[in-house]
């Protein structure tokens, strides 16, 4: 490790959020070096495009990558670089070359890594989407008359299933659930969804998991519990996502969901160290005051900016922001020519659902309640009622808060 005297912050995960809170540490007044490691050997770039309209039309880092601000021209990005351990009492951490690096303050941005499934079968043939590289190599494989199977139907699972259908394969989704994005939406909406898929030629079995990738050298069939098998040219596994949190065993964290913090971003007991994006688990007063790891794009934002602006102030000297963390979840899905737009957290009213606007089969508004009172609202269309319901959202949330 090199001495030094001026003040560094170290920025772990070069993603969205990485790139967010590297912004936020620079607009709050830290002048010290700004150091971000991210894995990937790419600048950030947008991910959700991924499963949808990049992967039509062939994934282009060239229209992916986000411009850099002004707050970050002096930023230095060290990029395709792993690291592999942080010793947060030593303030060191060391990556994959052996090299060791200090730092003063942290932010933990490593976001998630897709899940694999362990099971017997070859690998080849099997695909996840989660990076650039991940779209590119499915995008070569995906063909007219091509036999894709999507394990998971989730929002990336039905995402992909759409964008393989309307270039042609032929696709069928494979998920345990009795309809299509069951979590977050519930039956009601999920069935509509399933409709719409089924209209446009994707085959679900539903209720059933896949069992071993049969094939020599590469898959060739999926096997189900049910005893049925699905001919496979391509297999992609959506199957949800684990947070990255390797580098920070043995620091005495709760690492069960990834890292759990307060509503300052803090990594609890630690003043030093923020977390945002995909890997942070934190309570949101909005809805209750359970930490949870929150998948959205906007999320990922909000969080940044806020774990940015907390560990600015600690290394600056400066008073935090007091105002308590509020934000709201929001995420979009585009499926085909229709589009899923949701506000709040849908899946903690998943046992009171209820049509509030329109018709399931076209335009439609659907609420979500907790023990009566509206935690979410997922619309299918309806593009101009956008900000009533989130407002609705709010309003409730905030009631909630007072009472």
């Amino acid at each position: 490790m090199t001495s030094r005297t001026a003040q560094r912050c170290v920025i772990v995960g070069g993603s969205l959020a990485g790139l967010r809170a590297a912004e936020a540490v620079r607009r709050s007044g830290f002048t010290g070096e700004v150091l971000v490691f991210g894995a990937e050997p790419h600048m950030p770039y947008n991910r959700p495009p991924l499963s949808k309209g990049a992967l039509e039309d062939d994934p282009c880092l060239d229209t992916l990558t986000f411009r850099l601000s002004r707050a970050t021209t002096d930023v230095s990005w060290r990029i395709g670089t792993t690291v592999r351990s942080v010793d947060l009492r030593q303030r060191s951490l060391t990556l994959a070359d052996g090299t060791t690096v200090g730092w003063d303050g942290l932010v933990i941005a490593t976001g998630a890594r897709p899940r694999r499934l362990d099971l017997p079968g070859p690998a080849v043939g099997r695909h996840v989407v989660r990076t650039a590289e991940d779209a590119m190599q499915l995008r070569q494989q995906v063909y007219p008359g091509a036999r894709v199977v999507v394990l998971g139907a989730g929002f990336i699972g039905c995402e992909v299933a759409a964008t393989c259908s309307i270039l042609g394969a032929d696709v069928q989704v494979v998920a345990p659930e009795t309809a299509p994005m069951h979590s977050p939406l519930g039956h009601l909406l999920g069935q509509e969804l399933r409709h719409r898929h089924d209209r446009q030629g994707v085959r679900f079995h539903l209720g059933v998991r896949p069992t071993a990738f049969v094939g020599a050298g590469r898959v060739r069939t999926v096997r189900l519990s049910d005893g049925s098998e699905l001919a496979a040219d391509v297999v992609v596994e959506a199957v949800g996502t684990a947070p990255n949190t390797d580098p920070f065993e043995g620091n005495g964290l709760d690492l069960s969901d990834g890292v759990v913090c307060d509503g300052r971003m803090n990594v609890e007991g630690h003043p030093a160290v923020v977390a945002c994006g995909d890997v942070a688990r934190f309570p949101n007063p909005l809805f209750d005051r359970i930490p949870r790891r929150v998948e959205h794009w906007n999320m990922a934002v909000d969080t940044a900016r806020r774990a940015g602006r907390t560990l600015g102030a600690y290394l600056t000297g400066a008073v935090g922001d007091p105002a308590p963390f509020l934000p709201m979840p929001s995420f979009w899905s585009d499926q085909y020519d229709w589009r899923i737009q949701s506000f709040g957290l849908p899946g903690l009213g998943a046992g009171d659902i209820r049509l509030l606007e329109g018709d399931l089969t076209r335009d439609a508004a659907v609420g979500y309640h907790r023990d009566g009172a509206l935690v979410g609202v997922v619309m299918l269309g309806l593009t101009a009622r956008h900000a009533h319901y989130r407002s609705l959202v709010a309003a409730a949330a905030e009631q909630r808060e007072q009472g």
